[in-house]
């Protein structure tokens, strides 16, 4: 199942690629364009913190990490995390989209994507684990039927310091219906 989940299919224009080295110029412009939104995430890939952030991504044996493309163009990142065959769970999460894309849908088709696969892999729970300063992030994944499960309090420390509460929503495969 999670080797299944590295070979997701394209949706006209929107197409995810393997995160790869040769990913690493054009995914730090990306992350540029909204330096500012990052002390909303658990990590921070701003322009002083990319590098690292990106190589020990790379590294990462857990994340099965993606490179969003929309028309051959590089316009964000999103990962599978922590893949758990044995209970049929995984996370979306790591997701970043260039700012001119918020707004227009473009993340909805980019979730709905990675569900469908995600449940065609055999997978049968997904969940998203949301800071709870993350207004936006919540809506999003609640429009797609994600249903808030609670808060995780004080779950984790961010790259600022910031102790930080976590929104568990999650969707199961006998609820999933495209939007």
């Amino acid at each position: 199942m999670t080797e299944a989940l590295r070979h997701p299919p394209a949706d006209g224009t929107l197409r995810l690629e393997p995160l790869a080295e040769a990913h690493r110029a054009a995914l730090a412009a990306a992350c540029a364009e909204d330096a500012d939104i990052w002390a909303i995430y658990s990590l921070s890939y701003d322009p002083a913190h990319f590098d690292a952030s990106f190589t020990a991504l790379l590294a990462n044996p857990r994340y099965v990490a993606f490179a969003i493309l929309s028309d051959d163009r590089l316009v964000g990142m999103t990962a599978y995390l922590a893949p758990d065959r044995a209970r049929g769970v995984v996370e979306i999460g790591m997701s970043y989209i260039v700012p001119s894309l918020r707004g227009t849908g473009f993340n909805g088709r980019l979730k709905r994507l990675m569900i469908g696969h995600a449940f065609a892999c055999g997978y049968r729970r997904i969940e998203f684990r949301i800071d709870v300063r993350n207004a936006r992030s919540q809506a999003a994944v609640a429009k797609l039927g994600a249903l808030r499960e609670g808060v995780m309090r004080q779950d984790r420390v961010t790259w600022t310091g910031h102790v930080r509460d976590t929104a568990l929503f999650a969707i199961l495969k006998d609820e999933w219906r495209l939007a």
